[in-house]
C-alpha cells in the first residue's frame, strides 16, 4: 500500500523484517520441540536464539541467485548461527514456515482492524445518543418518507459495525492456524508434536489437514470479512455525502482552519473524506475475488496463491485500517444541523404524515382503497402546488366527518416518531 493510505502500526506488520522475525521464531520453536524429542542435539535452540539473525538485503541478494525465498532466508540465518544451523528446518518444508508466518501476520492485522471498528462504534454511539431525538426526515428512494431521528440513523450504522466486528473476530479465529507437517502434509519427517508446540507458542490452532499448505478457504473468509466491513464504511460515507449536498445540508464533514475545498471556487466545502472512504472501500472489496480464486490449488500444493497474497494482504488490511481511522474521525467531528433537518422535514407541507391520516381513515370505517385515494389526492395537490397538507385534509368535509374534531392535532404530531427511540437504543446499546 502506498504511504498516503498507510498507518505505521499496520504497515510495520507487512515489512520484510517483521516477516523474517516471525519466520525465525517459528524455526526456533520447531527446533525447541525437536530438541526436546532428541531429534536434534541439545543446545541447538540456544544457539539459534543467541546468534540467530538475518540480513534482509542479503536475503534478497541470495534469492536473486537461487530463485527460492525460503532457502535464501535459511542461508542468511545460517550465516549468523554457525554450525548449529544445519539442524534448522529439519523435516520441514517451505510452506510450514511461510503459511504459519502469514497466519501470524493476518492475526496481528485483524487485531488492529478490530480495534479500528471499535473506535468507529464508540464514535457512532456518542453521536447517536447526542442526537437520539433530533428529528429529521427519513427517505426511501431518496424521496421524503416519514420522520425519523438522526440518532436512529447512527444507531443503525453502529449495529452494522458491531456485526462487522463479530465477523472480523470469526475470521481472525479461522485464519489463526499453524501447519508444520512437512512435504505434502504427511508428517513423515516431522512429528505432529512439533506443530503442536509451535502453534501453542504462537497462539494458533493446529490445521486439521494441511496438505502441505493451509487451505485457502480460511483466507477467503478473512478477505470477505474485510470487504463486508469496507462496505459498511461505504454505506456510512454515502449517507454523509448525501446529507452534505447543498440542497440538503443536514450534516457535513468537519472543515478545519486553513482547509480549502477547491482550487477555483473559494466557497466550496466538499465531502472529500467520505468520497475517499468510498474509493478505499472499492479497493478492499476488490480483493475478495482473487482470494476466492486462491482456494482451488493443484493437488497438495502450488504457489499460484502466493503472488496474489503478497499484494492483497498488505493492501486490503492497510487500506481498511486507514479507512476505519478516517471514518472514526469523521463521525467524531461531524457537523450536524438540527435546524436544517427540521426545515427539510417541514418542506413538503406535512406530507410526511400521510400514512397516519390513511390509517386513521381506515380505522374510522373507510375502505383502505377509498382512504388511500382520498389521501393521495390531497397529497399530490400539495406536492404540485405547495401549501399545507393538513389544511387540505381539514377542508375536506367528507374526511373530517369521519375523523372528528380535534383529530388532526394527534395525526400531525411528531411525538409518535420518537416514542420508541429508547426501545431501539436498548436493543442496540444495552441498558
Amino acid at each position: 500500500m502506498i504511504p498516503r493510505y498507510s498507518r505505521p502500526a499496520m504497515a510495520a506488520i507487512w515489512t520484510n523484517d517483521n516477516r523474517f522475525r516471525i519466520m525465525l521464531r517459528i524455526e526456533a520453536l520447531a527446533a525447541e520441540a525437536m530438541e526436546a524429542q532428541g531429534t536434534i542435539p541439545a543446545g541447538t535452540t540456544a544457539a539459534i536464539r543467541a546468534r540467530g539473525g538475518f540480513d534482509a538485503e542479503r536475503i534478497d541478494a541470495i534469492e536473486r541467485e537461487i530463485k527460492h525465498d525460503t532457502l535464501a532466508f535459511l542461508t542468511s540465518v545460517a550465516e549468523h548461527v554457525g554450525p548449529e544451523a544445519r539442524f534448522l528446518h529439519q523435516g520441514m518444508t517451505s510452506s510450514d514456515v511461510l503459511d504459519t508466518a502469514f497466519a501470524v501476520q493476518l492475526v496481528e492485522a485483524a487485531d488492529l482492524l478490530i480495534q479500528g471498528v471499535e473506535r468507529v462504534m464508540a464514535a457512532l454511539e456518542t453521536r447517536a445518543r447526542e442526537h437520539a431525538r433530533t428529528l429529521c426526515v427519513g427517505r426511501s428512494h431518496g424521496v421524503h418518507a416519514e420522520p425519523t431521528t438522526f440518532g436512529l440513523k447512527l444507531a443503525g450504522h453502529y449495529a452494522e459495525f458491531r456485526r462487522d466486528r463479530d465477523r472480523l473476530r470469526t475470521a481472525r479465529a479461522e485464519v489463526a492456524t499453524c501447519a508444520i507437517s512437512g512435504a505434502v502434509g504427511t508428517y513423515a519427517t516431522v512429528d505432529p508434536a512439533v506443530e503442536k508446540h509451535v502453534a501453542a507458542a504462537l497462539g494458533l490452532a493446529v490445521e486439521t489437514v494441511s496438505t502441505q499448505v493451509i487451505p485457502r478457504d480460511r483466507h477467503a473468509a478473512y478477505f470477505a470479512a474485510l470487504a463486508v466491513t469496507a462496505a459498511g464504511i461505504e454505506r456510512l460515507a454515502t449517507e454523509i455525502r448525501h446529507l452534505q449536498r447543498t440542497e440538503v445540508r443536514e450534516a457535513e464533514e468537519p472543515f478545519t482552519p486553513g482547509q480549502k475545498g477547491s482550487s477555483a471556487m473559494p466557497h466550496k466545502r466538499n465531502p472529500v473524506l467520505s468520497e475517499n472512504l468510498t474509493g478505499l472501500a472499492r479497493l478492499v472489496r476488490g480483493t475478495v475475488v482473487p482470494a476466492l480464486e486462491n482456494v482451488a490449488l493443484w493437488h497438495e500444493r502450488d504457489i499460484s496463491h502466493s503472488s496474489v497474497e503478497r499484494v492483497i494482504a498488505p493492501d486490503a488490511t492497510t487500506a481498511l485500517d486507514f479507512a476505519l481511522d478516517r471514518a472514526a474521525k469523521l463521525i467524531e467531528g461531524l457537523v450536524v444541523h438540527p435546524e436544517t433537518m427540521r426545515a427539510n422535514l417541514d418542506r413538503l407541507g406535512g406530507l410526511v404524515f400521510s400514512q397516519r391520516v390513511l390509517l386513521a381513515l381506515t380505522q374510522a370505517g373507510i375502505s383502505r382503497e377509498d382512504a388511500y385515494a382520498a389521501v393521495q389526492r390531497h397529497a399530490m395537490a400539495t406536492w404540485r402546488e405547495g401549501g399545507s397538507f393538513r389544511d387540505r385534509i381539514a377542508g375536506d368535509a367528507a374526511l373530517m366527518s369521519r375523523l372528528g374534531p380535534g383529530a388532526l392535532d394527534a395525526l400531525f404530531d411528531l411525538v409518535p416518531f420518537t416514542r420508541h427511540v429508547d426501545t431501539v437504543f436498548r436493543r442496540v446499546f444495552g441498558a
